[in-house]
């Protein structure tokens, strides 16, 4: 036994080098200064006893403090379950603390933040909280909902809302009691069915709130609308949509009004936009060249813009119910602008050859009106001496006054904010309507709207869009109608989250109405769903329209049902009097919102210009090529299959990193942001997983492991040579904070993961892993990932602790494969 002991001049060394490994890291000596003169001195005086931990089985056994001194007169000791402390802490006694303090990757103090903030506080290694009550304001973390009163967290709260899922409107047992009643519950809150009533009828808040005071405003803001857009109304349903005029009218008489009842952004006034009539136009043109329906069958036409309307409603209304508000985030900056500004210069080609008195010579010449953006222009420049003067000069004249009125407006409204309230369009409109009557122009070859008036008789006719005769347009109609759906509801979300909810910076204003995604697609799908009846235009949210609302006084929702009930006046008593309304002026109207859509695409080319974003910029370019050049319908495929596309290649890249630590700290950062400014530990591989592992992301997951293991960064390319020793791989942290989600398909490459790692003698560690109660770490559990990489020990709070569990793992390994150096 004698024979296996050090010989006394080996023990007369510092009595630290029996817990060095073999192949010593630098990390004690970045935490720890060297043992001072006075411990080496101290440590050869108490040589001739043996300080050094007991080997067996079960790991490392430190002794105790007293066995550890001089003065002790006690028999040696050995503590169970833990690690001893010596009297006076030296570099190693340090490191050999499994849980000194709570120190994590951020400095000194448990660590509330990571990746994506705010996160949930961290865990230690057993699954309870550092410092952290279980209680937690608004339910447990990551799956625990629920449990704390007995229930267990259910999906169905996620697809239907605690509302419906707890029951009607709030009721439902205790014991499976979800976040938000239980909350209401703890706090005290009454008449939880109306709360929610409130909530999902906004018109039952509002109403409560509204007072005379905001009638002025509301009543001129609903007079300014109605001056704008009433004649755009025309101009969309005869110019673009190609459907009769007071089809145009319908979506300013009930689209409005059934807003105001149910949605949530108080001063969103929702009516036709240019994009979606002209999408609804080509439907129409299409069914007119499969030979469904004829140019001049306005009741058939009109037919087909319900379906289109009906189909888009029910689409973001079935959106709305599933929770579906985030796919306004689905397309892409540059396809939106590439796509809108494509759709301005296609409105403008196609308005010149009205504006310029070629309707008819188009029908001579051939079918151009279904030609594509290029075709117009070359039949415009061969056909340019058949132009019709008058015509010419209505029509760029209105455009010219207008785009000059706009412009003027512009600057004085700074300085003269009244100026708003100049319905110019409307006056344009109203002047050239008088010319054209007092100076008959109608006899001198100058196109008028004419009659305008319903084709049954009816003012207001009703039709149930989804017949069975009915079934090749929706089938014609469907792709139509869903990129309707989600253009419109893009725009409509653009205008709520600008507006707001309605209080205004001193507090005025409709309290209480918060915007919701989901919420928005509901109500815009029952208005879109009750127009289609009455065969509406598709209408949505507008940007300008709004603002011109917020902005001559609207505050509440009560200007859109204002603005339905003038438009209903204009359908029963005003129609006689759109008789003399130029074409041509209303072509010039449209001509105007063209020029709006296009006029911020050079601010987005010279953003991405500046940035180097030619990815984006080429994409912009490819769809507007596609839609000019060919036709709309391939712009629009091109534009929504490269977002899809690159909506999947961001969500199924890992986004993995290996981390190095900044010198004479505790903190560490992506290694390949600045590799040459961090330092490495020894024997470890430090991973970052920064986000949630899902099917979608985990697919390559090993492939970019792989790369880091022999590159040290995942952007190295494969053909490669190995660059990264395999030394240098002996540990694996995996720095978990980030994945806050774990699927099925997740949970199994990772334990494939560990599996490969554990088989080839790699020593595998989590750290700031989240509370055993979470969903995370219970699929860690049941798939054995906990038990495969060497238990709960090997989960541990922060990558600092991690480190010194690796010494620890490292020194159990040595004294176990040299028993002579251990104790007896």
């Amino acid at each position: 036994m004698s024979s296996k002991r050090p010989t006394m001049q080996a023990s007369s060394r510092n009595s630290s080098v029996y817990h060095a490994p073999l192949n010593p890291s630098n990390l004690r000596n970045s935490h720890e200064p060297p043992s001072s003169p006075d411990d080496n001195s101290a440590s050869r005086q108490v040589g001739h006893r043996d300080h050094r931990p007991h080997v067996d089985d079960e790991g490392i056994h430190p002794v105790t403090a007293d066995d550890a001194s001089v003065h002790s007169d006690q028999s040696d000791k050995r503590v169970e379950g833990g690690i001893g402390e010596p009297a006076k802490p030296t570099a190693y006694t340090h490191l050999l603390h499994l849980r000194p303090e709570h120190h994590t990757t951020c400095g000194p103090g448990p660590c509330n933040h990571g990746t994506f903030s705010p996160h949930p506080r961290s865990y230690s290694g057993d699954g309870s909280s550092a410092g952290e009550s279980r209680d937690y304001f608004g339910g447990g973390y990551e799956g625990s909902i629920g449990i704390g009163v007995g229930g267990s967290s259910s999906n169905t709260h996620g697809v239907l809302g605690d509302t419906i899922a707890d029951g009607e409107l709030g009721g439902g047992k205790a014991s499976n009691m979800s976040t938000t009643p239980r909350l209401a519950k703890m706090h005290g809150v009454r008449h939880r069915r109306m709360m929610y009533v409130v909530y999902y009828f906004p018109v039952a808040n509002w109403i409560r709130q509204y007072k005379w005071s905001y009638l002025r405003g509301d009543v001129i803001a609903a007079l300014t609308m109605a001056s704008f857009y009433i004649p755009m109304s025309l101009s969309y349903a005869s110019n673009l949509a190609h459907v009769p005029p007071i089809n145009g009218l319908y979506s300013f008489v009930f689209n409005p009004f059934i807003y105001a009842l149910f949605g949530s952004c108080p001063q969103m006034v929702v009516g036709p936009e240019a994009a979606g009539s002209l999408l609804l136009g080509t439907v129409v043109k299409d069914s007119v060249e499969r030979g469904h329906s004829g140019d001049d069958d306005d009741i058939l036409n009109a037919q087909i813009a319900g379906v289109v309307t009906g189909m888009a409603g029910a689409v973001i209304f079935v959106a709305g119910l599933t929770r579906l508000g985030f796919l306004d985030s689905v397309l892409s900056r540059p396809f939106l602008r590439g796509f809108i500004s494509a759709i301005g210069f296609v409105i403008l080609v196609d308005q010149l050859i009205p504006e310029m008195g070629l309707a008819q010579q188009a029908k001579v010449v051939g079918n151009v009106s279904h030609g594509s953006s290029l075709d117009k222009i070359v039949f415009l420049v061969q056909n340019a001496t058949y132009s019709h003067g008058l015509t010419c000069g209505v029509a760029f004249g209105s455009f010219g006054i207008i785009m000059v009125l706009r412009e003027m407006k512009r600057r004085l409204q700074p300085r003269y904010p009244n100026v708003a309230y100049i319905p110019d369009r409307f006056i344009v409109v109203v002047l050239s309507a008088v010319f054209a009557w007092k100076f008959r122009w109608d006899e001198k070859g100058l196109l008028i709207l004419g009659d305008v008036k319903s084709r049954t008789g009816a003012p207001f006719p009703v039709h149930w869009p989804f017949q069975t005769s009915h079934m090749k347009h929706v089938r014609e109609a469907m792709g139509t109608s869903f990129l309707i759906a989600l253009l419109g509801f893009f725009e409509s979300s653009v205008a709520a989250k600008s507006l707001g909810g309605g209080e205004s910076k001193h507090g005025e204003g409709l309290q209480g109405m918060s915007l919701s995604a989901n919420r928005e697609l509901v109500a815009l799908g029952i208005a879109n769903i009750v127009g289609s009846l009455f065969m509406a235009l598709p209408a949505f949210g507008g940007y300008g329209r709004s603002k011109v609302n917020a902005s001559t006084g609207g505050r509440t929702p009560m200007s859109s049902i204002l603005l339905s009930l003038i438009t209903i006046i204009c359908v029963v008593f005003l129609l006689p009097y759109f008789y003399y309304i130029p074409k041509a002026v209303l072509s010039s109207m449209i001509s105007v919102v063209a020029w709006s859509l296009i006029e911020e695409c050079p601010h987005d080319i010279r953003f991405f210009y500046s940035i180097s974003g030619w990815s984006e910029l080429a994409l912009m370019f490819l769809i507007f090529a596609a839609t000019i050049f060919y036709s709309l319908s391939l712009g629009i495929a091109i534009g929504i299959g490269l977002s899809i596309v690159s909506v999947i290649k961001h969500s199924t890249r890992p986004r993995i990193q290996i981390l190095g630590r900044v010198p004479g700290t505790r903190e560490f950062e992506n290694a390949e942001d600045s590799p040459d400014l961090l330092e490495f530990i020894e024997g470890c591989l430090i991973v970052k997983i920064p986000e949630p592992l899902t099917f979608a992301n985990t697919g390559d997951l090993k492939n970019r492991l792989r790369r880091l293991e022999l590159y040290g960064t995942t952007a190295a390319h494969p053909a490669l040579p190995r660059s990264r020793s395999p030394e240098l791989n002996k540990n694996i942290i995996f720095d978990i904070h980030g994945v806050t989600g774990l699927d099925g398909s997740g949970t199994q490459v990772l334990t494939e993961i560990v599996e490969s790692y554990v088989s080839r003698g790699v020593r595998v560690f989590f750290c700031r892993v989240p509370s055993k109660r979470s969903q995370v770490y219970r699929l860690m559990d049941r798939s054995g990932i906990v038990e495969k990489s060497g238990g709960p020990r090997h989960f541990v709070q922060s990558v600092d602790e991690a480190l010194r569990m690796t010494e620890l793992e490292h020194l159990s390994e040595h004294f176990r494969d040299h028993p002579g150096n251990g104790r007896a």
